[in-house]
């Protein structure tokens, strides 16, 4: 598929962009049934683009039986027919490319739904051909029927599957509907190579890799070990004193993506992108970056860090050390796995401000899920109706032990609640669906106060915040591509956050500041801050004074964040 001549940028765009995630299933409904789709996503298009994202990230809309929404595939060349057709989604490439904008597809490589054609194949005798395609394995004692080792799921419980018609084991690192494909058969991957070329032909921009960390198994099939874990958590998601490092980031899958990579790298202006999904430390996370693999890569350590300024230094200065230039980390504090950001800083707006303004200034590529511009947050659901499966074997709980598993697992047990529809205006159903339909989930209560509508007339609400920040951020080579300095903490007032942004190419030098305390702090002038000339060029407050005052110093409102240039 041809470009348009509204992408101008056919370098390395990716290394610059901004990423808006949109969940199909909840972003906007053009057929009255409940249930978004891709027409849905093309009416909306003008909107992500006047909010001055630059990527759209779409999760998957392929064929399959939607027990998990979506992440069972069922054939991936084909589009589920409650989200449109393929001309539809075809449409909405070269939509997204006529605004000068760029489009990844979340892409599940690590397993299929048992209703593909290739499992269905699989599992129906030993001898089938594909038998080979999926993680196949006898059982213990001698009638075979304890699984082959003690390996976990991600989601709990154990991740071997007894099938009775061939008196084996398959695996699942994830749902047990979700058999893990067996990527040391080369057929299975010339396969999965044949299908991202498709989409790479039909003009995708990249690839969002859902848990490519555990796209490889041990080899020998050898148990996982013991670890002092009960749940898991953003650094480790071993749990139940079991380690995953059997099932979890081995070299092989560290190996799979530099070939991925080879295979993107013969599509070019523009340069093809993917980020991956796994689990871990920033560390091991960046194994998969390095010597050709992926692009960037998801740490999830930001979405559990302490609200306080050397909380956030730690992090950037991990960050700093595992992702180097020219690598590159994610910057994602939302998705549709995880509970929404707002919702986590307690519905508080001047610190959503704060965080919004972090990741637009910060080194790194900021990713944002659908609604977080507005504030959208955590709908409160009955686990009891949940339709997640993640959520299935708990649903017995009473709410308040359901609850507090949900926190120690990072708000995943029931995502339902992350996922909820888009909140357009304060009409009916949010202006999600116009039809007759009700919503495939509840729209939650607070949409006629939150809404796009309400936050776009607002000058100072958090939609336009980030409207100002990201409009500045497209102007700006130091926050685009420039270094990063984090400040002294000792030269700073306690609670403040500082750091450098600067492009050689062009000159411009920044500093950010944000105050992570709920009071002003008064920030005295030094050699290194402020210097002759040096402007407050954009905050996080509407009405900041336009230059610093006579005696030099800058006084920062309650979770302000601004930018000196």
């Amino acid at each position: 598929m041809n470009r348009t001549s509204g992408q101008e940028n056919t370098g390395t765009w990716w290394r610059e962009t901004t990423v808006y995630q949109i969940y199909p299933r909840s972003f906007m409904d053009s057929n009255g049934d409940g249930i978004g789709d891709i027409k849905g996503i093309i009416s909306k298009l003008d909107y992500i683009k006047d909010t001055g994202f630059e990527t759209i990230w779409v999760s998957p809309f392929f064929a399959s039986p939607q027990r998990d929404f979506g992440y069972d595939i069922s054939d991936y060349l084909q589009t589920a027919a409650e989200y449109g057709t393929e001309k539809d989604v075809e449409d909405l490439i070269s939509e997204v490319h006529s605004r000068g904008m760029y489009i990844i597809f979340d892409m599940v490589l690590n397993h299929t739904s048992d209703r593909h054609p290739w499992f269905l194949e699989s599992r129906s005798s030993l001898d089938n051909p594909k038998r080979g395609w999926y993680v196949w394995k006898d059982g213990k004692k001698a009638d075979g029927q304890k699984p082959p080792n003690n390996w976990r799921s991600q989601v709990s419980g154990s991740g071997w599957h007894w099938d009775e018609k061939t008196q084996q084991w398959y695996w699942a690192a994830f749902l047990p509907f979700q058999p893990d494909l067996n990527y040391r058969n080369p057929e299975v991957r010339a396969e999965i190579f044949k299908m991202l070329e498709f989409w790479l032909n039909k003009g995708v921009d990249g690839f969002r890799l859902d848990i490519i960390g555990s796209i490889f198994e041990d080899e020998n099939f050898r148990d996982s070990p013991f670890i002092l874990k009960l749940f898991p958590d953003e650094l480790n998601d071993g749990m139940f004193f079991r380690s995953t490092c059997m099932t979890q980031n081995l070299p092989e899958s560290e190996n799979f993506v530099k070939d991925l990579r080879k295979l993107l790298d013969r599509f070019d202006s523009p340069e093809r992108f993917m980020v991956g999904e796994t689990f871990g430390t920033s560390e091991v996370i960046s194994r998969f970056c390095k010597d050709g693999g992926l692009h960037s890569a998801f740490a999830f350590e930001c979405t559990a860090v302490p609200f306080n300024a050397p909380a956030f230094r730690r992090m950037i200065t991990e960050y700093e050390r595992c992702f180097p230039f020219p690598l590159l980390p994610v910057w994602a504090f939302s998705n549709h796995d995880r509970s929404r950001r707002f919702s986590a800083l307690g519905r508080d707006r001047l610190k959503a401000k704060l965080n919004t303004a972090f990741q637009l200034t910060i080194r790194g590529l900021p990713f944002f899920y659908f609604g977080e511009e507005i504030g959208m947050s955590d709908a409160i659901l009955n686990h009891h109706d949940s339709l997640d499966p993640v959520s299935f074997p708990f649903k017995k709980l009473p709410r308040p032990l359901f609850n507090l598993a949900d926190r120690k697992v990072f708000g995943a047990l029931n995502r339902d609640k992350e996922r909820t529809p888009m909140q357009w205006n304060d009409r009916a159903n949010a202006g999600f669906t116009t039809g007759d339909a009700l919503p495939w989930l509840p729209v939650s209560p607070d949409y006629q106060l939150v809404n796009v509508e309400n936050e776009a007339k607002n000058p100072d609400s958090l939609y336009n915040c980030f409207k100002r920040f990201l409009d500045f951020r497209k102007g700006s080579p130091a926050l685009r591509r420039g270094s990063l300095r984090i400040m002294d903490e000792k030269t700073l007032p306690h609670g403040i956050l500082g750091y450098i942004r600067e492009d050689i190419d062009s000159g411009q030098q920044l500093i950010i500041l944000l105050n992570f305390k709920n009071s002003e702090v008064i920030i005295p002038a030094t050699a290194m801050l402020l210097q002759t000339g040096t402007e407050v060029l954009l905050s996080t407050e509407t009405e900041h004074p336009a230059a610093p005052e006579a005696a030099g110093e800058i006084t920062l409102s309650a979770f302000e964040a601004i930018i000196l240039g």
